[in-house]
């Protein structure tokens, strides 16, 4: 399965005395093989393995002499067991191995986290060489994460993924998680015509039935010219077509007991009081909701993988190498969404015990029209109703060529490099992401219900506002248009020498020169028309198609509930946006950004551009010697690494504000005028690495390593220029970032340890610790300031003046009446709801300008990994079990107020994988279980977001009916197990997600 290799220190003298002298243990294998390409180790016997498939035993033996005779501490996993799993990508399939968690996109595989330390603390290889990676990351900001998204590979065409868990002198680095390293095969490395070919239909189980979709995938190899020339071509093609759905809960901040804010619960002495069941007490910590939906996800996602190598031997010591690597990952999700949002005010509620308090339940009841007096409208409030799309499609090319050359008298040389580019856009002319909200206006009370895992949300609506298509008004919308490029050219030469003698076995010297150039750009176009545009009437019922709802939620307690919303809307997103573009001009006059002519692309307001220069010189030496008569290795490595940095932004400047009179939102307006912004920094590091192992008994392994890891800043925290987000807030709240190219990388003092046995061809036992000391963590530094002249109509003279003459319990048409009438130079309209522009006499919008900065706060985390392989004799059955636990000594606490400044290390979490399988008779067959603890997801900007424990069953089974001709059928997560997340209380759900398992059936064909 995997090759966890960790190590216990030497100090264990007295035992190493008492022991016999023993044989000489296997020579250790070179973990860096990979990064050098040595086409003569292991790693490389591995490559070749990837054409033609074995069996699950004698992967599991193979993986157990990777495990047994590498240096340090290395996981291997091989082709063999890839193609055999049923996974979907790579990360499915890293996440068998000790200590190798991941996170899910769309019910895929996305991202991994080893350790504790999450994706953006893991770097990628290909073939030892660093990846560019392109991925959007929320909705609503520029992409930033240097995080590699494995769902864009297939796991088809991959010959093997080492993951290195500490420091290596000859390797990249970037990851204090790890450094994950994908092999590709190579024609050389098994001489010969062979090939496979493999189709399966794959069904996914979802709220909207069952879909099928065709993955097919192929691999053939040759050789010519006495197996000097060599060519391997692959390829993949894999769609997917899936339904999700999943409530989606937002929270007010952590709220002490005794203070009053907007949302905070009643005091005694309001009526409201009597309406709240055990109410925190004044020095607990609650949350009120802030909002609560279901969203049902249509996905349409296609993935095209393909390789080409060219190899050319031409004697017998050196092979040249050119190989070309092409993925493409393209995803079409539709959402449609009905919710509820809170005003805070006649509410009712039960909580939880402190001193975190979470609701049990909150509801909100809403005033009737003609409540005041026959002028009354009452509140009007909205039941949400949105139709969203996101389309976009990643691209990645890598183009490489290796010269490697064995001498005489132990002399290497290699020489490496490779243009690599990932970028990532939007497919539709809307843009990466964009929402188009509706709503039926007159809900008389709603509530949410915490009480099961699937939070219920309830609604009634006042007579003539019942949830039918009929009712329905458009309200506000947003298009975010972003763009990512990465590119990395690298060029590295290495050398080295093998020594015949005993104490020194070889020395190994090279630099790399990386440049990587990033580039990212964000804007959007935004309607702040939240109170409505057309009427009902105006809107056509055919847009929204009424949908039952509680079978789309089933399986997940809660999801039977009576009470629940018994419909929602399937939205023609598209027809909407036409409908809204040719009335009211949506996308080409739009309240804040600006659209590409006669699109809804809009242009960017944050373009970026990011050069990170580095060089690495590195020098290796490998000792075998006897240890108190028992044969040892030790590997002493240093790094030296300088990386320069240039950070460049064109950025913006917006030069107007507008409220729509009463909302909640200051859209922020932008003219021509922009400026450019470049800052530079530098730095550098020493990085060492040791790593020794010694064998008492030829069977019995100990290890330790010590090294030194880097992990670089995203490139949001890199990026130079002073941008301020839109909408802004008229009474506080309003945000802006300004990015630090001066920025020290994350830097890890790392211990490994480990002991292992070997009592089987097949069968081992390891224990190992590690120990993490991380500093140079980044935090943020937040000053308050006007931005740009912007000013904030709410408060300014003309809407005081209009308090002042019509009186404070004014509607927002009379106040817009009387600004029409009296300052017609500063009214206009968003949507049709009158607003007010900025004066530059009105007071300035203040701005919270956060910016990164180094800390001086350390961290320390620790763990064991425990694993067992065991082969039960001749029976064909045999059983994985691994187990990871990670400490930390930093925590969130929970229980203090949001404004309290906290720091923890977030994705820390205990792993397990349990795996029982059958391999004899051409009949095999794998049932596994993967599980992650809870861990800390965020507390990005003021509280804390938690994932719950989770896990998952996979199954796989195939017969070989004839040789070389295979049917397989494989399963993922096939109990249909939920996902669910919270903030400070279990109660404060920000999602849970009904579980869905996919199942495919196949048949492979081998030569």
């Amino acid at each position: 399965m995997s090759a966890s290799i960790a190590a216990l220190a030497a100090p264990a003298a007295a035992i190493a005395q008492a022991a016999p002298p023993v044989p000489p243990a296997p020579a250790p294998q070179d973990d860096t093989a990979a990064a050098n390409k040595d086409a003569t180790s292991a790693t490389a016997a591995q490559n070749s393995n990837a054409i033609v498939v074995t069996g699950i035993r004698q992967s599991l033996r193979q993986s157990r002499e990777i495990k047994r005779n590498a240096i340090g501490v290395v996981d291997a996993i091989s082709a063999e067991e890839m193609g055999k799993f049923p996974d979907t990508n790579l990360a499915e399939s890293l996440q068998r191995i000790t200590g190798v968690s991941i996170d899910r996109s769309n019910g895929e595989g996305s991202k991994v986290t080893v350790r504790g330390f999450g994706p953006d603390f893991n770097l990628v290889l290909l073939n030892g060489r660093q990846m560019p990676a392109s991925s959007f990351g929320d909705c609503c900001s520029a992409p930033a994460s240097r995080s590699f998204d494995f769902a864009n590979l297939a796991s088809e065409g991959i010959a093997a993924v080492e993951v290195y868990k500490s420091g290596r002198a000859t390797l990249p680095t970037g990851g204090i998680g790890a450094t994950i390293n994908i092999l590709t095969p190579r024609p050389l490395d098994r001489p010969g015509l062979r090939g496979s070919v493999s189709a399966k239909a794959v069904m996914d189980h979802t709220f909207n039935g069952h879909k099928i979709a065709p993955e097919v995938s192929g691999i053939i190899s040759d050789t010519f010219a006495d197996n000097r020339i060599g060519i391997l071509v692959s390829g993949a093609y894999q769609r997917r077509k899936a339904s999700l759905a999943q409530y989606t809960g937002g929270w007010r901040e952590g709220y002490l007991g005794s203070e009053s804010n907007w949302g905070s619960l009643a005091f005694p002495g309001d009526p409201r009081y009597a309406n709240i069941e055990n109410r925190p007490g004044p020095n607990d910590v609650y949350q009120v909701p802030q909002n609560g939906g279901y969203d049902f996800t249509t996905i349409d996602r296609k993935r095209i993988n393909g390789q080409a190598v060219l190899q050319a031997r031409p004697v017998d010591n050196l092979t040249a190498t050119l190989d070309y690597t092409y993925s493409q990952n393209t995803i079409h999700a539709v959402t449609n969404s009905i919710g509820v949002w809170f005003n805070h005010n006649d509410t009712s509620s039960a909580w939880t015990d402190g001193p975190a308090a979470g609701p049990l339940f909150y509801s909100e009841h809403f005033r009737a029209a003609g409540t005041n007096g026959p002028d009354d409208p009452g509140e009007l409030k909205d039941l949400a109703i949105t139709g969203a799309i996101a389309a976009n499609r990643s691209i990645n090319r890598s183009l490489g060529g290796n010269l490697a050359w064995h001498g005489l008298g132990g002399l290497r040389f290699e020489l490496d490099a490779h243009h690599s580019t990932a970028e990532t856009k939007p497919t539709t002319p809307y843009g990466s992401n964009i929402a188009v909200g509706s709503a039926i206006y007159g809900v008389d009370r709603q509530t949410i219900d915490f009480s099961h895992d699937m939070p219920v949300i309830s609604v009634s609506m006042y007579p003539g506002s019942e949830i039918a298509a009929s009712n329905i008004r458009p309200a506000g919308n947003a298009f975010r248009n972003a763009y990512m490029r990465d590119r990395i050219n690298e060029v590295s030469a290495k050398a080295g020498y093998d020594f015949d003698s005993s104490f020194i076995k070889s020395i190994d010297f090279g630099a790399t020169y990386t440049d990587n150039a990033v580039h990212s750009a964000y804007g959007f176009i935004q309607n702040d028309t939240w109170g409505g545009t057309l009427s009902a009437a105006d809107t056509p019922d055919d847009l929204f198609h009424i949908t039952p709802l509680p079978p789309a939620l089933a399986g997940m307690s809660g999801s039977n509930d009576p009470a629940l919303l018994a419909n929602y809307f399937q939205v023609d997103t598209q027809g909407e946006i036409s409908l809204l573009e040719d009335k009211l001009g949506i996308c080409s006059h739009p309240a804040s950004g600006t659209a590409k002519p006669g699109t809804c692309l809009a242009k960017y307001t944050v373009d970026r551009h990011i050069r990170e220069k580095t060089f690495a010189p590195y020098i290796q030496s490998l000792h075998t010697f006897n240890f108190f008569n028992n044969p040892s290795h030790l590997r002493l490595g240093l790094r030296y690494e300088r990386t320069k940095i240039t950070s460049s932004a064109l950025v913006p400047v917006p030069n107007s504000t507008t409220w729509r009179i009463g909302g909640n939102e200051v859209s922020i307006g932008y003219g021509g005028d922009t400026t450019v912004q470049t800052v530079r920094g530098e730095y550098h590091n020493w990085l060492p690495a040791i790593d020794f192992d010694v064998s008492p008994t030829r069977n019995f392994k100990l290890r330790a390593s010590y090294s030194h890891t880097i992990t670089r800043p995203a490139y949001d925290q890199l990026q130079g220029g002073l941008t301020v987000n839109s909408p802004a807030r008229p009474d506080g709240g309003s945000t802006g970032q300004l990015g630090n190219p001066n920025l020290l990388p994350y830097k890890s003092k790392n211990i490994d340890l480990s002991a292992e046995y070997y009592y089987g061809p097949s069968s081992y036992i390891s224990v190992g610790y590690f120990h993490k000391t991380v500093s140079n963590f980044i935090g943020t530094t937040a000053t308050q300031e006007p931005l740009y002249g912007l000013t904030n109509p709410a408060q300014g003279v003309a809407y005081n003046a209009a308090l002042a003459a019509l009186g404070a319990n004014a509607t927002a048409a009379q106040i817009g009446a009387y600004i029409q009438a009296h300052y017609p130079q500063l009214y206009t309209t968003v949507g049709t709801d009158p607003a007010i522009l900025g004066a530059p006499n009105d007071p300035s919008l203040v701005f919270t300008v956060g910016s990164p900065i180094n800390s001086n706060q350390i961290a320390h985390l620790s763990g064991w990994e425990l694993g067992l392989q065991h082969s039960f004799w001749n029976s064909g059955f045999g059983a994985i079990l691994n187990y990871t636990k990670v400490h930390s000594d930093t925590r969130y606490n929970n229980a203090l107020r949001y404004t309290v400044t906290q720091f923890a290390v977030t994705g820390v979490s205990d792993s397990a994988n349990a795996v029982v399988y059958y391999d004899k008779n051409g009949i095999q067959a794998r049932l596994a279980y993967n599980w992650r603890g809870g861990f800390l997801a965020g507390y990005a900007p003021y509280d804390p977001q938690y994932v719950d424990a989770y896990g998952q069953f996979d199954a796989s089974a195939s017969y070989e009916f004839r040789k070389g001709v295979t049917v397989f059928a494989e399963g993922i997560n096939i109990t249909n197990s939920d996902r669910r997340g919270h903030e400070r209380n279990s109660h404060s759900v920000t999602f849970a997600a009904p579980g869905y398992a996919r199942y495919s059936l196949g048949v492979r064909l081998g030569f």
